[in-house]
């Protein structure tokens, strides 16, 4: 299994949004790096949900459910796109403050790559916040 990041603005699309739908589409991505991300995916990998622009937290969970798909917004089917189910909101969200001000967490995506929509996480930085959101 590998771990992920994914970035949608709230008022966009925001955690309670993929909660009401119970599978959203996460498409309408259009950086080669972000879409190579997204073709890497696979059916139970695991996705911190991170609300971007109102709030900057990771506040839930995701699975993937189905991957491997066209993005259905792309008229010429060249980008990638994957399915998503919710599986928990954390305990406590995790701010971009706290992972920026954390030592450890120094070399996650989130921070070296800020304008990156759909992010690696490495099992150890996984850990790591979980242990922030008290889970």
């Amino acid at each position: 299994m590998a771990y992920w990041l994914m970035k949608s603005e709230p008022d966009a699309y925001g955690w309670n949004d993929l909660v009401n739908e119970g599978e959203g589409t996460w498409d309408g991505v259009r950086n080669h790096r972000a879409a190579n991300n997204l073709r890497a995916m696979q059916v139970g990998d695991e996705v911190f949900f991170y609300h971007s622009n109102i709030g900057k937290e990771i506040v839930g969970i995701a699975t993937v459910s189905k991957a491997g798909i066209t993005d259905p917004s792309d008229p010429e089917g060249k980008w990638a796109a994957v399915k998503v189910k919710p599986v928990r909101k954390l305990k406590r969200p995790v701010t971009l403050a706290q992972v920026k001000g954390d030592p450890k967490l120094a070399e996650m995506e989130l921070v070296k790559f800020s304008r990156l929509s759909v992010g690696v996480v490495t099992p150890q930085e996984w850990d790591y916040v979980l242990g922030l959101a008290g889970e």
